[in-house]
């Protein structure tokens, strides 16, 4: 009987590559073993793509219906492989344009389950917007995230990128930075009925800004109402308000019925730890990059090679809502996009993220940029572009045996 292939492990290079079938490759990981999932699957544009394998069925007498049925086919016991990989804190982060996306999205549910979805992201790739075809200029795809299992899952939504000075206009004598907060909760879904710890009442002076939680001399009794006067509750608790005294103020402001006295949040622009803000969920490409940087930053390390690639910017946002230290997985590297974000993002911050990339070896077409570059395949794509990353920004490479 052959030998049972050996567990595949990232060493201590930032970079793994591997050339093969992501099927056959995939349970070689350890089950767990991976924190993150990025990839970019082949869209279904019409035409054959190369992972129609052994799960391809074409029986369906409506030609669209089999198109679709035979790539869901295709990429479902993908998903369900790289499931089995990710850490139960881990998530997946999927790129699809509108060929496949409502079937990916069934697709995903169905193998992470609904209760595991985190976002699906609009992602505006080409802000010019695709002039060929019928229809409209298309200048999105999206990004479907699912967690592996959303209460352990990781993910921050929040980053520092995401932070605009200029929502913090007003400061201290000292140059702090920052805004005012109501500290009553605007959400009508908190009350005295659902929240009654919150509800209480607070002292306060105008005069000076002071903020207790018991009575002092010139202070007012206040409690939290809605702008129609139904009674409403408080963010914070007693004992945070006499933890953080000096990050309150009462002040007098003018609503709906005229001039009141209510407290408020100084909350700061820099606070201890960084700032972090929830991302939107439509990625411009003046924030993360388009396919045109993409094919540019390609074309530096081995040429225009490679059509339509993701920009690194992409995958580096994602990577952003992770610790430093994370493993990386792509089953569908394509030009090697996630291992250079990867390499990017450690050098900038000097963590100690791991990728492992795995890319089939589909032969290039004749007479592409590829070929007549001496790639013969799109994974030897894939390891000249990690090679170059390697060279350029550091981290090393192994390739291992698909």
């Amino acid at each position: 009987m052959p030998a049972e292939p050996a567990i595949l492990t990232p060493g201590p290079a930032w970079n793994t590559f591997v050339a093969g079938d992501n099927l056959d490759v995939l349970p070689r990981l350890a089950p767990g073993s991976v924190d993150v999932v990025y990839t970019d699957p082949p869209y279904n544009t019409g035409n054959d793509f190369v992972y129609a394998d052994r799960f391809r069925d074409g029986s369906q007498a409506d030609p669209y219906a089999g198109r679709h049925a035979a790539w869901t086919a295709m990429m479902r016991p993908r998903l369900q492989a790289v499931r089995e990989v990710l850490a139960p804190h881990g998530a997946v982060f999927v790129s699809i344009d509108d060929n496949e996306a409502a079937h990916l999205r069934l697709l995903m549910d169905e193998v992470f389950g609904e209760a595991n979805f985190l976002a699906q992201v609009v992602v505006n790739l080409n802000p010019k917007g695709r002039q060929l075809g019928r229809g409209f200029a298309t200048s999105h795809e999206y990004v479907l995230a699912y967690a592996r299992h959303l209460p352990d899952c990781a993910i921050d939504g929040s980053t520092t990128e995401s932070v605009d000075e200029a929502d913090f206009p007003r400061s201290t004598a000292d140059g702090r930075r920052f805004r005012y907060l109501p500290l009553r909760n605007t959400n009508k879904k908190f009350n005295p009925l659902t929240a009654p710890t919150l509800h209480f009442a607070l002292y306060g002076d105008p005069v000076t800004g002071r903020v207790a939680t018991s009575e002092f001399p010139g202070s007012q009794a206040l409690t939290p109402v809605f702008g129609d006067g139904r009674p409403a509750v408080w963010r914070w608790s007693r004992p945070r308000v006499d933890e953080r005294p000096d990050d309150l103020e009462c002040r007098v402001i003018r609503g709906r019925g005229g001039e009141r006295v209510d407290v408020f949040q100084r909350d700061w622009l820099h606070r201890e730890g960084g700032r972090r803000k929830k991302l939107r969920t439509i990625w411009l490409a003046e924030e993360i990059g388009s396919t045109d940087t993409a094919v540019a930053e390609l074309k530096a390390l081995v040429g225009h090679v490679f059509e339509s690639p993701k920009p690194t910017g992409l995958v580096r946002r994602i990577l952003s809502l992770l610790p430093d230290d994370v493993v990386v997985l792509d089953p569908f590297a394509g030009s090697g996009t996630t291992g250079h974000a990867v390499a990017l993002a450690n050098a900038a911050d000097g963590g100690t993220r791991r990728c492992v990339s795995i890319n089939s070896a589909e032969p290039t077409r004749q007479g592409s940029n590829a070929r007549l570059a001496g790639l013969e395949t799109v994974a030897d794509i894939t390891r000249a572009r990690l090679a170059a990353v390697a060279d350029q920004v550091g981290g090393g490479l192994d390739v291992v045996a698909g």
